[in-house]
């Protein structure tokens, strides 16, 4: 088997797999309870600064 059937076959089951984990293992770190003090923080500092009403 060459190098690329090798690489290719592992991408296709376990690559589907690393990704699938690391997705949701994104989404549950962002979505997580604590971190909404720091979102909150990040939508409004683009106002920081902002005299205007």
């Amino acid at each position: 088997m060459s190098t690329y059937d090798s690489l290719r076959h592992l991408a296709d089951s376990w690559g589907l797999v690393a990704m699938t984990a690391a997705f949701l293992g994104f989404n549950l770190w962002a979505f997580r309870p604590r971190a909404r003090a720091h979102h909150d923080h990040a939508a409004r500092s683009i106002f920081e600064g902002d005299d205007h009403e």
